[in-house]
């Protein structure tokens, strides 16, 4: 499944079904770039969970709500409901634990 981009106004209907994995990045962030093909494995191997990604440059209003002081930040929902947080680059085994799959 393709990583999808994410704006505030289509950050509720993409996270409000199913299992979510937001991930909150800038492009010139070093550590968000070695999450980057981290997730794309993810979103590969897990068809069942959408991968999005959040600009904070871009989109700072999503930043402050969800009150994202470093990056890369990961928000795990499910069904609409944040569920997990994880702060800094995570492995693919890290992911799966926190997206319980």
């Amino acid at each position: 499944m393709a990583v999808t981009h994410l704006t505030k106004e289509t950050f509720e209907a993409a996270t409000a079904t199913g299992k979510v994995v937001v991930d909150f990045w800038a492009t010139w962030c070093g550590p968000c770039r070695m999450q980057a093909p981290i997730l794309d494995q993810f979103a590969e191997a897990h068809q069942d969970v959408s991968v999005c990604k959040v600009d904070v440059d871009e989109q700072p209003e999503l930043a402050a709500r969800y009150g994202i002081m470093n990056i890369p930040t990961l928000l795990f929902f499910h069904d609409g409901k944040l569920v997990n947080k994880a702060v800094g680059v995570q492995s693919l085994a890290q992911l799966q634990s926190a997206m319980g799959v």
